[in-house]
């Protein structure tokens, strides 16, 4: 059976989403804007599991962006340290904090531009808080996003951000938030980057599986999709 143009798939790709993934939601444990953009600032080369075993902790320390702002280096790279790059993302944290405070009176702005412009937040934290914390629609474009989209026609783009835009031309505006928790899902629990479970995967039918080595399929058949997340894949928002 050929495969259905590009337009007439993503409706039939956004339904079976739906289908699979109807609770999909951000995975990291938060409270408030605050601690939803700390635990994703924490979340870059890191999974959301080993994030919110860190995080409880971390917040009773630190409750709001003045606290944070203050926080002692040695003992924030101490609370933070089984997250990876714990040097870097308290750097990041302390000043992200300190811009809060200096900028906003310690509050999460919600325009896009204003979260971008806080140290150590690139355009997938900023849409992740937005759409997470504010119910603002935004794509968040992590590594299981990029890839996917790309297996799946939706774009040939590499770069993030250019993969965003196209994206936001062909889903509705609606689903950008549900269908990045969707997408990001099914990347960890199916379509992983090196031996995706392509004969196990009901998105096959509308999956041109562009990228997707021929023995991947093969291999991965014997695996059943795992629960388990994989990491978060937000790299290039660990600004130093």
């Amino acid at each position: 059976m050929p495969m259905p143009p590009l337009k007439s798939r993503v409706p039939l790709l956004l339904a079976e989403l739906d289908r699979l993934y109807p609770a999909a939601e951000c995975e990291l444990d938060f409270a408030s804007p605050f601690q939803l953009l700390v635990a994703v600032i924490l979340s870059a080369q890191c999974t959301d599991r080993r994030v919110n075993q860190v995080t409880p902790a971390l917040f009773a320390r630190y409750p709001d962006a003045a606290a944070l702002a203050a926080a002692d280096p040695a003992e924030l790279e101490e609370l933070i340290r089984p997250t990876g790059f714990f040097r870097a993302k308290a750097k990041n944290l302390r000043a992200c904090a300190a811009a809060l405070v200096e900028r906003h009176g310690g509050e999460v702005p919600e325009a896009l531009d204003d979260l971008t412009a806080l140290p150590g937040v690139g355009r997938k934290t900023a849409n992740c808080v937005r759409g997470d914390a504010f119910g603002l629609p935004g794509i968040t474009v992590d590594t299981h996003v990029g890839r996917l989209a790309r297996r799946l026609g939706l774009t040939k783009h590499d770069d993030p951000v250019k993969a965003e835009f196209a994206l936001m031309k062909l889903l509705p505006e609606a689903s950008w938030t549900r269908g990045s928790h969707q997408i990001i899902l099914h990347g960890r629990r199916v379509c992983h980057a090196r031996r995706p479970l392509c004969s196990d995967c009901t998105l096959a039918a509308f999956c041109p599986q562009i990228g997707v080595l021929k023995s991947s399929s093969p291999q991965g058949a014997s695996r059943k999709p795992s629960p388990r997340p994989g990491r978060s894949g937000r790299p290039d928002d660990l600004k130093t």
